[in-house]
């Protein structure tokens, strides 16, 4: 069965997390559980990164990172950050993305990825702005779902 491969950086993974009174992180939050109970059932693939994993290690809030860390166990694979990851998100910083996004990114296009998915508005119109390759698209997790459900 081929699956389709997708990506959730940090604040994606933590949105479940968010305080829900605000009706778009209650919506964002409740796509982002529909997505891991999909992965759960085998209908979607989440790839995990090096870069991920760190990023969550330094968490702050103990009940936050551990959240964080057991949502991301449902990743099939861990991808590494190879010279080839640095060189490209070199390319993804020159257009003003912020270094540890811009490696998510190199990740998730390196890896040929779907889908990937983000909860930060001004990352994701840079990303949209620019087409770094034509087989991963840049979402948000409303986006994402309506991707994969329909």
């Amino acid at each position: 069965m081929n699956r389709t491969l997708i990506y959730l950086d940090t604040c994606s993974i933590q949105r479940p997390l968010d305080n829900k009174l605000q009706p778009r992180i209650f919506l964002e939050a409740e796509a982002i559980l529909t997505v891991f109970s999909l992965v759960g059932a085998g209908e979607l693939e989440l790839l995990s990164s090096d870069v991920l994993k760190f990023e969550i290690s330094c968490i702050a809030n103990l009940n936050r990172r551990k959240e964080a860390e057991t949502l991301l166990r449902l990743a099939s694979r861990v991808a590494p950050v190879r010279h080839s990851t640095r060189l490209l998100s070199e390319r993804i910083i020159a257009v003003g993305v912020k270094p540890f996004d811009a490696v998510h990114t190199a990740v998730a296009i390196e890896n040929h990825v779907s889908f990937f998915c983000t909860c930060d508005d001004k990352l994701l119109k840079k990303l949209k702005l620019v087409n770094f390759n034509e087989h991963t698209k840049f979402v948000s997790p409303l986006e994402l779902i309506m991707e994969v459900t329909l």
